[in-house]
């Protein structure tokens, strides 16, 4: 090897390993530390997740917030005569087998099938709800946009769901709405500094904002009849208003009558014809968390809540567990799917260690706040890095989808198997490879192409188990 290329390489490595472990020379301009890796194919040891820095601004508030009761059920003999489902779900050429089915030995599902048999009968009213929690790719709204569609397609459309007030980041999206912001302090449960008091809202997030600060959600559609805002009470609570048009359509204080800090939500009729709402707070200062957008149904809401970074354990350490069990239980869903480990992937002896209990912790913690609703686990997809030239799935991946199946079952959840359905271990290397390419060059996040393929995966995989579940009936 010709000497000024043994010496680039060399300078190289240094300046990486310097940037790692110096502070002081982390202002140096230039190519950043993730650019020069790819350079000359080494990566520092990732630093613990306690550690991890993120973005973040305004300052905590102290709260505390007790649980209430859960929201009434359907009884099952409200459910309607079989149907056939429309469809078939045409799977993409890009997976290397069939499509994986949903692992439910213990009929975790069945409340989500019996929500979505009177979704499909047109009951009057009859909405079935997801929560889609996970990390980046969700926060972007990629898979869950596609699987809200095809769900929505074939079941009705009910709504677009929750909406974050602003956007935490800038990649953060719900597929056809605009987010509009200005004036928020805000603080993520999967960033630090977050919010000490975890009380970030079921999505994950805390927003503040004094007089004047404001959010316009533009939706897609004029066929929303519903808004309501999700908020903290609590002692001197400011004021805000939302508006349509020239039209204030609610105006809503925050305050509490006591010391005691509570989950408020404030709901509104849009008027016909609404394709942007728009909230201004008017007075003092709020803390808000969230807009919930649904149609009349029959139809499907599917409710993508992913952070940035996020995983089982910032659920399980930075959501207080009060507040989280009294929205969860508000929003009354049908089924909450967990969709993690992409993260936690880069922490092998976290993996081997403590991730079982933590993961069995947070089904634990979700079972007693939704006793009735189904749960699914779903696992990561396929992660890549690249090692001497050559595209290779991290060793762990495997290793995590195999906790998460066994965790998943011995709780007494459902398991959808991502990575395999997606076609196991060397996916990643085929996706940067196919033309159109379907993931990022992190061999990580998937372009829209790619989250389509998981979208479609995973909305096979439940209309399928639907099928099964509808055929044991008749």
């Amino acid at each position: 090897m010709p000497t000024k290329t043994i010496l680039t390489i060399a300078a190289a490595t240094i300046l990486i390993w310097a940037l790692h472990f110096v502070p002081q020379l982390n202002w140096v301009s230039g190519p950043d530390v993730a650019t020069l890796e790819g350079i000359v194919g080494i990566k520092p040891a990732p630093k613990p997740v306690e550690n991890a820095k993120k973005e973040t601004t305004n300052p905590p508030v102290v709260v505390k917030v007790d649980p209430k009761t859960e929201g009434p059920k359907v009884p099952d003999e409200t459910l309607p005569p079989i149907a056939p489902t429309p469809g078939p779900v045409n799977l993409p050429d890009i997976t290397t087998g069939p499509p994986t089915s949903i692992d439910d030995p213990t009929g975790e599902m069945r409340h989500f099938y019996e929500a979505l048999a009177r979704t499909q009968a047109k009951q009057p009213g009859a909405i079935t709800r997801v929560l889609h929690y996970g990390d980046s790719p969700i926060t972007a709204d990629s898979i869950t946009a596609d699987t809200r569609a095809m769900l929505q397609a074939q079941f009705g459309d009910a709504g677009h769901g929750f909406v974050l007030i602003a956007k935490p980041w800038a990649w953060y999206m719900h597929r056809g709405v605009d987010i509009a912001a200005s004036g928020w302090n805000i603080e993520a449960a999967s960033q630090t500094p977050r919010a000490r008091d975890g009380l970030h809202g079921f999505g994950g997030v805390s927003f503040v904002g004094g007089p004047g600060a404001t959010s316009r959600i533009t939706l897609p559609d004029a066929l929303h009849t519903k808004v309501e805002v999700i908020y903290l009470k609590q002692k001197n609570g400011g004021d805000f208003k939302l508006m349509v048009g020239p039209e204030t359509i609610a105006t809503v204080s925050t305050a509490a009558d006591g010391d005691e800090k509570s989950s408020g939500y404030a709901s509104a009729a849009l008027p016909e014809n609404t394709s942007q709402v728009k909230l201004t707070v008017t007075k003092g200062t709020v803390r808000l968390f969230g807009f919930d957008f649904e149609k009349p149904g029959p139809g499907v809401v599917y409710d993508s809540l992913g952070l940035n970074g996020a995983s089982v354990q910032h659920l399980l350490r930075y959501f207080n567990a009060d507040e989280w069990t009294e929205q969860l239980r508000h929003e009354n869903p049908d089924l909450v799917v967990l969709n993690y480990g992409t993260n936690e992937s880069v922490y092998p002896k976290y993996v081997d260690t403590m991730y079982s209990g933590e993961l069995t912790q947070v089904l634990e913690r979700v079972h007693a706040a939704l006793p009735k609703a189904s749960i699914l686990v779903m696992s990561p997809m396929d992660r890549g890095e690249r090692t001497l030239g050559v595209i290779r799935t991290l060793p762990i991946m495997p290793r995590i989808v195999e906790l998460q199946h066994k965790i998943a079952i011995e709780s007494g959840c459902a398991f959808f198997d991502t990575f395999h359905a997606m076609g196991g271990e060397g996916t990643m290397a085929r996706w940067y490879d196919n033309k159109p390419r379907l993931v990022n060059s992190d061999y990580t996040h998937p372009f829209p192409g790619g989250a389509a393929v998981i979208g479609n995966l995973l909305d096979h995989a439940l209309v399928e188990g639907f099928e099964k579940w509808k055929g044991h009936r008749q």
